[in-house]
């Protein structure tokens, strides 16, 4: 692994107010992952996981700190709305522990939008997202809409989703929260293959220490810091 980071935490804040109480839920976080490294990220239930993962994910700003980003290390918050939206389209892959998939749309035309929004043609869209459904198991299921699929199986269109623009981060918040041990194991396989195969560094925050074992490193964050 490269030892620059490719993204960086420097001294991340973030709280809320609650009537006139302020609420603190990160407190001075510090974090940098690796370009290829698959990290994760641990702790009980409110200690401020997924508020730092949407953060560093910049769909979230914090109230105090950088997030720093690549061999330039620019602070991404700098960036205007606009820039800061094809930053994410282009650069992170995000999967959640609910797949968010369109009911409406097919397997293949969910894993396609992203490549579509980002202005590639249909056909470069459509091969791509075939060559990916097809690399996380799901060939046979193409024409099939999400509630046609089963859980595991929604979870990885959304996989394949993430990763059709070659994302140089994943972040995953609890993928396997809402599946059974037969499709967990699946998913954990999954990200590893996707790892070593595609480069994609892996963020991802998680309850599941099976899961977390597979990752390069484990962190935890407790009271709105990581240890």
């Amino acid at each position: 692994m490269n030892d620059v980071s490719l993204l960086r935490a420097e001294g991340i804040k973030k709280s809320f107010f609650k009537g006139k109480a302020e609420i603190h839920v990160l407190r001075g976080v510090n974090f940098s992952i690796a370009p290829g490294e698959m990290v994760a990220i641990t702790g009980s239930s409110g200690a401020g996981k997924s508020t730092l993962l949407h953060i560093l994910g910049t769909l979230e700003s914090p109230s105090a700190g950088r997030v720093l980003f690549g061999p330039s290390q620019e602070d991404l918050f700098k960036y205007s709305d606009r820039a800061l939206s094809i930053f994410r389209n282009r650069t992170l892959g995000f999967v959640f522990q609910f797949h968010y998939l369109l009911p409406e749309f097919s397997a293949l035309e969910n894993v396609m939008m992203p490549s579509l929004i980002a202005g590639h043609s249909q056909s470069l869209a459509e091969k791509q997202a075939r060559e990916l459904l097809d690399f996380v198991g799901l060939s046979h299921r193409l024409d099939h809409r999400p509630a046609e699929l089963s859980g595991g199986e929604q979870q990885r269109v959304a996989i394949a989703r993430s990763v059709i623009l070659r994302p140089k981060l994943l972040l995953a918040d609890e993928l396997t929260g809402n599946l059974d041990s037969v499709n967990r194991d699946h998913v954990m396989e999954l990200l590893v293959q996707l790892n070593r195969v595609t480069g994609v560094a892996i963020l991802l925050v998680t309850h599941d220490l099976d899961l977390s074992r597979k990752m390069h490193r484990v962190l935890t964050m407790k009271d709105g810091l990581m240890n």
